[in-house]
C-alpha cells in the first residue's frame, strides 16, 4: 500500500497491472514448483516497463492478495507503491462461447478494515444449489465443492470445484451493492467486454441486450485492450458518439487491461504489449479519477503519452546553503503544477528560485520580488535544478546579473510584476506588443525566417521592397514639387525678362548711337572695322571662356572618378553588405559589386582635356610683333595686322586684340575719345551677350507650362505608387502573420476570438490640422472655422487612404484637388499681388502638404473580439496574454511559470476562457502557476499541488519556508486546497458537475 507521504510528484504516468493472479489462485492455477512465489515476485520486480501498482486478482477470495501484501511488508516488490485487491466474480449468465461473464470488484486498500469489510460484503452474495444457500466465503465455497462433487479428496480440490460453480445473479449483486455504503465508497466495478467471458458474448441473443446494457451501465471500468474498444467507450466512433455512450451507459468509460496471468510465463506480460498506464498518484483515488477522466488519465498502449520533452521539464528544485529553505528538494510534475499557500507563505519565493536556477530571474527582479526583499539576508545560496533528462543547472543568487553569461533563459517566467506591466494601460503599447511580435516570429519555421533573429528583422526583410518603393516615390514627389516651383518661378519672371530684353535692345541702340558720335569724319571705315574686330574679340573670348569652363569641369570629372573609385564605390559596397548581410557573400564576392565605368574614362577625359587645352591655345594664339616707342607703348600704325580679306572668326584672340588696339589708336582725335569709343564697343558686346542670355531664359520659360504639366502627371503617378508601396508592405505583413493567422482560424474556444489585424492607420485629423495652419479661414468660403477641412478630407479622401490602392487614392486626390483648388487659393495666407514672394513660398508648402503621406502608416495588432489590444481592459489583456503563451506560442516548449495570473482576471474569465486551455496545454509543456484561485487548480486538473508554509519571521534572518506536494487524488492535499483557496470546495463541485459525477 502507498506510504503516507506528502512530498510527491503528483499525477504522473505509471504502469499499472490491474488484473494479475498469484500462485494459489482459486481457479486455473498454473504456477508450479517449490519457488513459485519467488519466481512470481522476481518477474514483477524485473518487469519492463516497470510495474508500480498491482491489482492482485482472485476468484471470490482475498487470500493471495493478503500473501502479496505480507511479502511487500517483508521487502519484496520495492518498486511497487500500490497494491489493491481485485475480486473476480462470475455472473449467472453465459456467453455464446458457453462461459460465464466475468466481472470484478476493485477494492480500496487504504481503510484499515478493508479486508474485513470486503469479506462481509462478499458473504452477502449467495448461490442456491440443491436446496442449500451457499455464501461467497471460503468455507461455503469448499462446502459447495463437496456438495457438487462427492469425489473431492481435499479442501483445495473442493474450493476449486465450488469456486467454479458459484455464480452471482446480477440483480442480486446490484441489490447488495446499493445496500452497502462502504462498498459503494470503496469499490469500483470492472467488467470484461470480450466475446469469450465478457459482455460482447451476449450480443447474438437479442433477448439478453437489456441485461447486457444493465451490466455495462453498472460498470465503472471496462476490461478491454483494443484501440477500437477504447474509442467506442470514449464515444469516438461513427457508431456511437459521446452523447450516445453517455445516454446509453450513464458516462464515458475508461478501459484497463492486465496480463490476467495464471502462470509464470504471463506475469506482467499481456498480449501485444498492451500495458495499462494511469496518470495519477499511487492510490485508489487514481482509479476513481480515471472514471472521471477516462480519456486523459488512462490508456492501454505499449508506452504512455510522451508529454513535454524531458530536457525541457524541471524535475526538482532545491536551494543549497539555504537554512531558510527547509525542504531538501521539491519534486515537480511535468504537467500542470499549482503552488498554493497563504499570503507570505513562500509561493513567489519558490518560483523565483526556479527562475534563478533556470537563468530566467534577473529581468524580473523588482521591489516586490522575493530576492529583492530578501537581498540583505542572501549570502551564498545556490538555486539548483535537476531537469527531466538528468542535466543540472545552478545559479548563485548573488550573481543573478550574470545570467546571460551562463545560459539562455530556460523557462518562460511571467512574474506578477511582468504580468501587471503587460496588462497595464501603458504595457499594451510596448511590452505586450513586443511579446506578441516574439510569438509571431516564433510561429515561423526556420526556413521562412530568412535567417532573421527578431520579428523586426524579418519584418524589415519582408517589407523592404514595399517600403523602398514608398520611400523612393515620396522622394520623387518632393523633387517634382521642387522642379515645379522652379518652373513656376520662370513663368513668373517671364514678363520681367521680356522687359529686360527690351531694355537691353534699347541700351545697344543707344550705345551704338553714342559711339557713332565719337567717330570723326574720314574715320568711319576704320570705326566700322574696329567694331567688327571688337565684336570678334568678345565672341572669341566667350568661346574661350566656355572652353575654359569645360576644361575645369573635365578636371573635376577626373577628381570625381578618383573619388568614386577610392571612396564612394567602396563605401557603397560596405553599406550594401551591411544592409544585405543575409546574402551570405564573402569579401571577395562583395568586391565584385564595386561599380566601375563601362568605358576607359581615364583615357577619354585625358584626350578631351588635351583637345580642349589645345583648342584654347589655338584660339588664344600669339600676339604679333609690333613696333614700340622708348616707353614700350605700341607705336600708331596704319598697317593692318590682319591679312587682306581674312575671316575674323579664324583669327586668334591675341592677333585680334592687337588689331583692335591698333585701330583704337587711329580712331578719334584724342586719347579721351579713343577710350570712350573702346568702352562703348566693349559694353555693346557685353550687352549683346546679356541679351542672348535673356532670350534663352524667355524661350525656356515658354516651355515651363508643358514641363509643369508633365511634372504634375509624374507627381500624381508617384503619389499613386506610394500607396502601391504601402499595399506591398501590407501584403508583406500578411505573409508574416500567415502561420499565426492559420492557427487562429482553426482554433476553438477563446483562442478563436483572437484575430490578426493588419490595416492602414490614417490620421486624417493630423493631415487636416497641418492644412488648416496653411489657410486663412477668414478669407475663404468653404474652409471657414476649424473642422471644415477635416470634413472635406473625410468625405473625399479617408476611405481611399484607408483601403485603396494607388489608382483609387490618386483618383480620390484628383477629385479633392479639383473640388477645392480655388477655395485653397482663395484662403491663402498671403496676397499674390502684394506679397508675391511669400505667396510663392506658401504655394510650395501647400503642395508639400497636399501630397504628404507621413500621416499614413501600416499597423498590425492582435485583436480579441474585434478590439485591438490597446483598447482592451487590463483584465481582458490578461486573458490575451495567457492565451498568447498557452495556445499561440506553439514553438516555445520551455516550462511556463506564471505568478498569480488571476490578479488581472475576473473569476468568470478564468473559468470560461482559461481552464480548458490549461488542461490542454499542460500536455505539451510544463506549466507552473502560483495562484489563490481554486478554479486554476481544481478545474484545470492540476497534476501536482505544492503547498507553501512559512514559519515566524525572526529578527535578522529569513523565516523558514517548507513545502509539501501531491496530487488532487491525495486526500491530504485536497483538504489543503479547500482550506487555503477561496471557493475550493465550490471548485470541486463545479469539477464534479463538469465530469457528470456526484460530489462527495
Amino acid at each position: 500500500m502507498t506510504p503516507n507521504k506528502h512530498l510527491t510528484r503528483g499525477s504522473v504516468w505509471r504502469r499499472w497491472e490491474p488484473h494479475i493472479h498469484a500462485p494459489g489462485t482459486v481457479l486455473n492455477d498454473q504456477y508450479s514448483g517449490e519457488n513459485k512465489w519467488e519466481s512470481y515476485f522476481d518477474a514483477l520486480e524485473t518487469a519492463n516497463p516497470l510495474i508500480q501498482a498491482i491489482g492482485v486478482t482472485d476468484y471470490y477470495l482475498l487470500d493471495t492478495y493478503e500473501s502479496v501484501v505480507t511479502a511487500k511488508a517483508d521487502g519484496r516488490l520495492p518498486n511497487v507503491g500500490f497494491i489493491f485487491p481485485n475480486v473476480e466474480l462470475r455472473l449467472a449468465t453465459g456467453t455464446d462461447r458457453d462461459k460465464a461473464i466475468n466481472f470484478h470488484l476493485l477494492i480500496n486498500p487504504e481503510p484499515d478494515d478493508h479486508v474485513i469489510q470486503i469479506k462481509r460484503f462478499l458473504s452477502r452474495l449467495t448461490f442456491r444449489y440443491q436446496n442449500e444457500e451457499f455464501a461467497c466465503t471460503k468455507d461455503d465455497l469448499i462446502a459447495l465443492g463437496y456438495t457438487h462433487n462427492k469425489n473431492c479428496k481435499s479442501e483445495k480440490k473442493a474450493l476449486k470445484v465450488g469456486g467454479n460453480q458459484f455464480k452471482v445473479e446480477f440483480d442480486s449483486f446490484d441489490e447488495r451493492w446499493k445496500a452497502s455504503e462502504w462498498i459503494q465508497q470503496n469499490a469500483l466495478i470492472a467488467v470484461a467486454t470480450g466475446r469469450a467471458d465478457g459482455t460482447s458474448g451476449l450480443q447474438k441473443d437479442a433477448s439478453l441486450s437489456a441485461l447486457r446494457r444493465k451490466i455495462e451501465m453498472a460498470a465503472h471500468i471496462m476490461f478491454a485492450s483494443s484501440p477500437q474498444a477504447r474509442a467506442y467507450w470514449l464515444g469516438k466512433t461513427e457508431k456511437a458518439g459521446s452523447k450516445e455512450i453517455i445516454g446509453n451507459y450513464g458516462a464515458l468509460k475508461p478501459c484497463l487491461h492486465g496480463s490476467d496471468a495464471h502462470g509464470q510465463e504471463r506475469v506482467g506480460a499481456p498480449d501485444h504489449e498492451r500495458y495499462s498506464w494511469i496518470k495519477g498518484d499511487l492510490n485508489f483515488e487514481a482509479l476513481r479519477q480515471i472514471c472521471l477522466e477516462p480519456e486523459d488519465r488512462v490508456i492501454v498502449a505499449t508506452s504512455p503519452p510522451t508529454g513535454p520533452v524531458p530536457s525541457n521539464v524541471i524535475a526538482s528544485i532545491e536551494v543549497l546553503n539555504a537554512p531558510w529553505f527547509t525542504t531538501e528538494s521539491v519534486p515537480l510534475n511535468p504537467g500542470l503544477v499549482g503552488i498554493i499557500g497563504a499570503r507570505g507563505s513562500g509561493k513567489t519565493a519558490l518560483v523565483d528560485m526556479i527562475a534563478a536556477g533556470a537563468y530566467s530571474l534577473s529581468s524580473h527582479v523588482h521591489a516586490r520580488s522575493f530576492v529583492e526583499r530578501a537581498q540583505e539576508y542572501i549570502d551564498d545560496e545556490v538555486a539548483h535544478i535537476e531537469w527531466g533528462d538528468g542535466q543540472i543547472s545552478e545559479n548563485e543568487l548573488e550573481n543573478l546579473g550574470f545570467e546571460g553569461f551562463l545560459d539562455n533563459p530556460r523557462v518562460q517566467y511571467l512574474s506578477q510584476h511582468f504580468v501587471e506591466t503587460l496588462c497595464s494601460a501603458s504595457g499594451a503599447s510596448d511590452a505586450l506588443v513586443a511579446e506578441i511580435e516574439r510569438v509571431i516570429f516564433s510561429a515561423h519555421s526556420a526556413e521562412t525566417r530568412q535567417a532573421s533573429e527578431t520579428f523586426h528583422d524579418l519584418l524589415d526583410a519582408r517589407a523592404a521592397l514595399g517600403r523602398q518603393k514608398r520611400d523612393a516615390h515620396e522622394r520623387s514627389i518632393v523633387e517634382a514639387t521642387d522642379e515645379m516651383a522652379s518652373e513656376r518661378d520662370k513663368i513668373d519672371k517671364l514678363a520681367e525678362w521680356k522687359v529686360r530684353r527690351q531694355q537691353l535692345k534699347q541700351e545697344i541702340k543707344s550705345d551704338l548711337a553714342s559711339k557713332g558720335k565719337l567717330i570723326t569724319m574720314g574715320e568711319q571705315e576704320k570705326a566700322k572695322t574696329f567694331e567688327e574686330v571688337s565684336n570678334a574679340v568678345e565672341n572669341l573670348r566667350e568661346v574661350i571662356a566656355g572652353l575654359d569652363r569645360q576644361k575645369s569641369t573635365l578636371e573635376l570629372l577626373q577628381a570625381d572618378v578618383r573619388e568614386h573609385r577610392q571612396t564612394i564605390a567602396p563605401s557603397a559596397v560596405r553599406q550594401l553588405s551591411r544592409k544585405r548581410q543575409h546574402a551570405a557573400l564573402g569579401n571577395t564576392e562583395w568586391q565584385q559589386f564595386l561599380t566601375e565605368f563601362v568605358g576607359d574614362v581615364d583615357k577619354l577625359l585625358k584626350e578631351k582635356l588635351h583637345k580642349v587645352e589645345s583648342k584654347i591655345q589655338q584660339l588664344i594664339g600669339t600676339a604679333p610683333e609690333q613696333e614700340r616707342d622708348e616707353l614700350g607703348d605700341v607705336i600708331q600704325s596704319d598697317a593692318s595686322l590682319l591679312p587682306e580679306g581674312v575671316n575674323l572668326e579664324k583669327v586668334p584672340l591675341r592677333v585680334l586684340e592687337a588689331e583692335a588696339q591698333r585701330l583704337e589708336l587711329l580712331i578719334g582725335a584724342d586719347r579721351r575719345k579713343q577710350r570712350q569709343f573702346a568702352i562703348l564697343t566693349k559694353k555693346i558686346a557685353k550687352t549683346k551677350v546679356q541679351l542672348k542670355s535673356v532670350k534663352n531664359d524667355i524661350n525656356d520659360a515658354k516651355g515651363a507650362k508643358t514641363r509643369i504639366a508633365e511634372l504634375m502627371r509624374k507627381r500624381n503617378s508617384d503619389y499613386s505608387e506610394v500607396f502601391n508601396g504601402i499595399l506591398a508592405e501590407e501584403n508583406a505583413l500578411r505573409s508574416l502573420y500567415e502561420p499565426l493567422d492559420a492557427q487562429l482560424e482553426s482554433a476553438e474556444g477563446a483562442v478563436a476570438r483572437l484575430a490578426i489585424s493588419i490595416k492602414r492607420h490614417v490620421d486624417v485629423e493630423e493631415w487636416a490640422t497641418a492644412g488648416e495652419k496653411l489657410l486663412d479661414s477668414r478669407r475663404g468660403d468653404i474652409f471657414r472655422g476649424r473642422g471644415a477641412l477635416l470634413s472635406a478630407a473625410n468625405k473625399y479622401l479617408r476611405a481611399a487612404w484607408q483601403t485603396g490602392d494607388g489608382l483609387i487614392v490618386s483618383e480620390a486626390m484628383a477629385k479633392f484637388r479639383d473640388k477645392y483648388r480655388d477655395e485653397i487659393v482663395k484662403s491663402a495666407l498671403y496676397d499674390k499681388k502684394t506679397q508675391f514672394a511669400e505667396y510663392r513660398i506658401w504655394a510650395r508648402r501647400i503642395s508639400d502638404w497636399i501630397y504628404s503621406t507621413d500621416h499614413i502608416s501600416v499597423t498590425y495588432s492582435l485583436t480579441f473580439d474585434g478590439l485591438e489590444i490597446e483598447r482592451l481592459s487590463p483584465g481582458t489583456r490578461g486573458i490575451v496574454l495567457l492565451l498568447l503563451y498557452l495556445a499561440i506560442d506553439r514553438d516555445d516548449d520551455r516550462p511556463l511559470m506564471i505568478d498569480q495570473p488571476e490578479e488581472n482576471l475576473d473569476p468568470k474569465s478564468i473559468f470560461e476562457e482559461l481552464v480548458a486551455r490549461f488542461r490542454k496545454e499542460k500536455l505539451r509543456r510544463q506549466i507552473i502557476i502560483v495562484t489563490h484561485n481554486a478554479n486554476l487548480v481544481v478545474n484545470a486538473d492540476a497534476d501536482q499541488v505544492i503547498v507553501a508554509s512559512c514559519g515566524p519571521h525572526d529578527q535578522g534572518k529569513l523565516p523558514e519556508i517548507s513545502y509539501e506536494s501531491g496530487s488532487l487524488e491525495d486526500a491530504h492535499i485536497r483538504a489543503k486546497v479547500c482550506d487555503i483557496l477561496e471557493g475550493g470546495e465550490q471548485a470541486f463541485r463545479e469539477r464534479a458537475k463538469r465530469l457528470r459525477v456526484e460530489f462527495g
